[in-house]
């Protein structure tokens, strides 16, 4: 698969693969950190990412008798991580000096159930870019049903100010 560069030319499109420990040196998240492996990146466009869900959870108590979901607010979490990436990649910044910070949520919808055993397939892209603000267009699915989608806004910040 290739794009076309801004300069015209034909770039052909690398995967990549971001494991977990790049992912940490990248974010300053700490526990929990939803995002386990980034899979695809074209800097400045798009990424795609995995979530693998767990029993294990933080969020799944053991007493549960019945399937839990996971909830939708750490879904979005997870998406905004991986958008977080994507702003990274595309103009790498100094995550000691700065940081990408989530200013909104819009047309957030919820679809289907997240229930441990799946693997979240996580996608963003860009869909708008000035100066330090990133607006991105982010879904989340399993085995190809869409389970939740959203625009993500967020800004880079000097964390001196």
């Amino acid at each position: 698969m290739s794009r076309k560069s801004p300069g015209g030319d034909r770039a052909e499109r690398v995967p990549v693969r971001l494991e977990i420990s790049r992912i940490l040196e990248i974010l300053p998240h700490r526990h929990p950190h939803l995002l386990d492996l980034v899979t695809d990146v074209v800097a400045g466009e798009s990424i795609r990412g995995h979530k693998m869900v767990t029993f294990g959870e933080f969020w799944c108590p053991e007493q549960l008798s019945h399937k839990p979901a996971m909830p939708g607010v750490l879904i979005i979490e997870a998406l905004a991580q991986l958008a977080s990436v994507l702003a990274y990649v595309s103009e790498p910044f100094d995550p000691s000096r700065c940081q990408l910070y989530l200013l909104g949520v819009d047309k957030a919808k919820f679809r289907h159930r997240v229930i441990p055993g799946d693997r979240i397939d996580l996608y963003a892209q860009v869909s708008q870019h000035r100066s330090n603000t990133w607006k991105f267009a982010a879904e989340a699915t399993v085995h190809d049903t869409l389970c939740a989608q959203a625009d993500l806004l967020a800004s880079v910040v000097d964390l001196d100010d």
